[in-house]
């Protein structure tokens, strides 16, 4: 087994709790689906979010997925000039027997514009 970190990012529609829940929810079993993983591989996970973003702690909604064990950290993403509203990222690290290439860094919503350069990525842009 090695030690690797995996991406997700989400953007919301709104500065709600609930909503805030579903779509973090929804990045971390992408995240987890797209690699074969389960809670059990994860060692950490570090979630951002944008400074307009204050309904709830992010990692909430990996606690209620069973994340009880692993180390959980919300922090503030940098406020760059004309950076995207509403986004929720995360950093996992995780132990994988899958090859660093192969692994599947998964950005949704809105957010599925922020890393067309990577190469094996699973995005889901919003309709």
């Amino acid at each position: 087994m090695s030690v690797r970190a995996v991406r997700g990012a989400t953007q919301l529609e709104e500065d709600v709790r609930e909503h805030m829940l579903e779509r973090v929810e929804e990045m971390v079993r992408d995240v987890m689906a797209s690699n074969g993983l389960e809670v059990d591989d994860f060692i950490s996970i570090i979630f951002t979010a944008t400074s307009d973003l204050v309904s709830e702690f992010p990692a909430y909604a990996a606690r209620q997925l069973g994340f009880s064990d692993v180390p959980l950290l919300c922090a503030r993403e940098l406020e760059i000039e004309r950076s995207m509203p509403r986004v929720v990222r995360m950093m996992a690290h995780v132990e994988t027997d899958l090859p660093r290439a192969d692994l599947t860094h998964v950005y949704l919503h809105g957010a599925a514009a922020l890393r067309r350069d990577l190469s094996r990525v699973r995005s889901v842009p919003d309709e």
